[in-house]
């Protein structure tokens, strides 16, 4: 078992409800100082962030408009990696992510300046919003896990109940042709997250007259990561998160609630400030330098990571949406061959390093945090949590590619000997 068994599962899941609120709390009422949990905050969470008939119709509508353009736009069709206990069949995806982000960013805009909906409501509404994404989280990974295995539809079941409601019955829950862990994943998470951005920096020009240095660096570090999402969510497919993590408590929850409001913190904090951050010219030249090195080796190693997968299992086809850096597809690349049948990529920023992406991905989450300045340490929060969780999920990522691979492992291990950083780490 995984995650500390099923004690360690109940406490991620505990403090996964506590953490979102907490760090609001902090930056809306405490000047975004850590602040000791106190009778009193909870007594005002409880008066505040009950959940309203606007938030509500905020989250779902979203939800909605979100699914009928997962469902209903024609996208690029491909297709996952082969699922031994199906048969080793290969599920269908209509990868329209992108075409879905450019219409969302439109419909978005018109609303705004329309005066319809500012997206201000968002950050105004932020509190009672975030109380439906998490009854809605918590409500669709009980009714997955009830479904499936009602249905009979479970899949790697280990007999403890709370461990396996936690890690998910089912792999590829699906309604009609929607994905939902796919459309989680790929779309609500990072989509809800900009937006969030893009709320809070309007809210500052509303109140100071302009968007400050730092939150134009915010939305322009969310805007590659969300773009990056959606223009290759057709190398998605073959992700570990798709392929192999059921989606259990731990995916719904942090896809559906998690990630956009724990990971929006930064610009929540600089909406907040008083006084906005500011940043040397020659600061921000270094910043904005280093995401946009960071951002091409994260992007075009996951390419060609998950383009060497598919091309092996013949599903590869070429796409062209924009961005489509030089460096993502490798001709003829070097792999290891082994007893088990896969085949290790030791080629592209493979042959470097084992983790490229984490060591890309730490690298923008610190740069997150650092736009926000150094007087508190509430926006260094993401940063701290997603350095655990990668470093978690290499470790994890390790032990199970030893138990799989065995003195195959111990040569890619000979061929690429670095994890993260060359002759560092």
């Amino acid at each position: 078992m995984e995650f500390g068994g099923p004690i360690g599962c109940a406490l991620i899941i505990v403090f996964s409800h506590i953490i979102p609120y907490y760090l609001w709390y902090c930056v809306e009422y405490c000047g975004s100082n850590v602040t000791a949990p106190s009778l009193q905050m909870v007594e005002h969470l409880l008066k505040v962030a009950q959940p309203t008939l606007k938030g509500t119709s905020i989250y779902l509508g979203f939800i909605s408009f979100e699914a009928i353009l997962a469902s209903f736009i024609p996208g690029f069709i491909s297709y996952g990696l082969p699922l031994k206990h199906q048969g080793n069949k290969k599920l269908q995806y209509n990868c329209n992510a992108i075409q879905s982000w450019y219409i969302t960013l439109a419909v978005a805009l018109v609303l705004h300046f329309t005066g319809l909906f500012r997206i201000t409501e968002l950050i105004d509404n932020y509190a009672p919003i975030l109380t439906c994404a998490i009854l809605f989280a918590d409500f669709v990974s009980v009714a997955t896990y009830i479904i499936t295995i009602a249905n009979n539809r479970q899949y790697m079941m280990s007999g403890n109940l709370l461990y396996d409601f936690f890690m998910g019955a089912a792999l590829n829950p699906r309604i009609g042709s929607l994905d939902i862990k796919m459309f989680s994943e790929a779309r609500i998470s990072w989509i809800w997250l900009f937006l969030f951005t893009c709320s809070a920096a309007s809210k500052q020009y509303d109140v100071i007259g302009y968007v400050s240095m730092p939150m134009i660096f915010l939305i322009t570090a969310q805007g590659l990561y969300t773009n990056a999402i959606m223009k290759g969510e057709e190398a998605i497919v073959s992700t570990w998160d798709i392929f192999h993590e059921k989606y259990g408590w731990m995916l719904c929850y942090w896809n559906l609630a998690g990630v956009p409001f724990v990971y929006c913190i930064q610009a929540f904090y600089l909406a907040k400030k008083s006084e906005p951050v500011h940043h040397s010219s020659t600061m921000m030249v270094f910043m904005f330098s280093l995401l946009f090195i960071a951002y091409y080796i994260w992007d075009t190693s996951q390419s060609q990571r998950n383009f060497f997968r598919q091309k092996l299992e013949g599903t590869w086809k070429p796409r062209y949406t924009f961005p489509q850096l030089p460096g993502c597809v490798i001709e003829n690349p070097k792999y290891l061959n082994t007893k088990a049948g896969s085949k290790l990529l030791i080629d592209g920023w493979w042959g470097i390093v084992r983790k490229p992406h984490y060591s890309a991905d730490i690298v923008m989450a610190l740069l997150w945090g650092v736009c926000c300045g150094y007087q508190h340490a509430i926006p260094y929060f993401y940063f701290c949590f997603f350095f655990v969780m990668i470093m978690h999920r290499a470790n994890r990522d390790i032990s199970r590619c030893s138990k799989k691979y065995g003195s195959d492992w111990d040569t890619y291990r000979q061929h690429v000997p670095y994890l993260f950083i060359p002759y560092i780490f």
